[in-house]
């Protein structure tokens, strides 16, 4: 996820192919989401941006910055410090990111997510200042839902109360007395998703569910949802790591609007958080192969998990000029 001030031409500066892939084999499996956030850095004429990365479950990391532009931009060396270094040319920070000076990183208390060991979940914090203007740049990874059966059985889900917990801790954290408030903008996996069990009763209204169960525990393992009529077509299949409906047009028409009421996690941070209008379809779980761009697997019900959220003050910033073009 990289994070792009509006601009007239901006440049990338990926990892290469060799990073990449080493970067690919530190990271361990998270329901088909990467869990390494690969660090890119943004620039332009106007302004540097941004680049992240984040932490893997080896602890290898990769930082860049880089600044090519007239416009003088300070990134905060060492948070307790508040003390700011001017960027230019180009730094690169690999292995552990604990030294580096110039961001806060931080993974969430264990007991949030307690189905796991471990967890490599939290977020990574930098400040940086443009033309005296400060703002904090926070990259985010929350906890997935870990099964779609348990998902759909309350509305919210237990998962979607994990998430707002985590989410809730990272911005108590980012405006805590510890360092100056300044504006922020926070951007990353949210695993945000749609209200499986509003969304599931609206996809198969008109349809009659199928309960199979395990032989030997009588755990629910699998729920089939059937039309009425029309022979009892299959219309929705349901498994801890399946969700397949028949007709995926309904998340991509008009870029899946029909569902944005199911989307309802952000709505208990309006007072403190701003996002735009979203205008794209779902971005999670499109399929891996290349040759199906378009074609979402049927492991999880499509959510728009990727998100670029920013505090009201940030929005201020934006709409007053703050952070584009002169």
């Amino acid at each position: 996820m990289v994070f792009i001030a509006p601009c007239a031409e901006h440049h990338v500066v990926p990892l290469n192919a060799e990073e990449k892939e080493k970067e690919r084999n530190s990271v361990g499996e998270d329901d088909g989401h990467s869990s390494a956030e690969v660090m890119m850095i943004v620039w332009s004429d106007m302004s540097v941006m941004v680049l992240l990365s984040f932490s893997s479950s080896s602890g290898s990391n990769q930082w860049y910055q880089e600044s090519q532009t007239p416009r003088i931009m300070y990134a905060q060396v060492g948070m307790p410090t508040k003390k700011y270094k001017k960027v230019t040319g180009k730094e690169i920070y690999s292995d552990t990111l604990e030294s580096t000076p110039m961001l806060e990183k931080e993974k969430f208390p264990q007991d949030y997510f307690p189905e796991c060991k471990w967890s490599r979940k939290g977020f990574i914090r930098t400040r940086w200042c443009i033309t005296d203007c400060a703002f904090d740049l926070v990259n985010i990874h929350l906890f997935h839902d870990a099964s779609n059966l348990i998902a759909w059985e309350t509305s919210p889900s237990v998962y979607s109360g994990i998430r707002h917990k985590a989410l809730g801790y990272v911005l108590d954290r980012i405006i805590d007395q510890r360092f100056e408030k300044v504006s922020y903008f926070v951007f990353g996996d949210f695993n945000f998703r749609l209200d499986a069990k509003a969304v599931v009763e609206t996809l198969c209204a008109k349809a009659t569910m199928q309960t199979i169960r395990a032989a030997d525990t009588n755990e629910v393992v699998k729920l089939i949802f059937r039309e009425s009529d029309n022979d009892r077509k299959v219309m929705l299949q349901l498994e801890k790591k399946l969700f397949d409906y028949f007709n995926q047009d309904v998340f991509r028409d008009n870029n899946g609007t029909a569902l944005l009421e199911f989307d309802r996690e952000l709505s208990v941070f309006k007072d403190r958080l701003y996002e735009l209008d979203i205008s794209f379809p779902p971005s999670y779980p499109y399929s891996e192969d290349s040759s199906q761009g378009k074609q979402y697997m049927n492991t999880r019900c499509p959510a728009w998990c990727d998100r670029i959220l920013m505090s009201h003050s940030a929005k201020e910033l934006i709409l007053k000029g703050y952070l584009s073009h002169d």
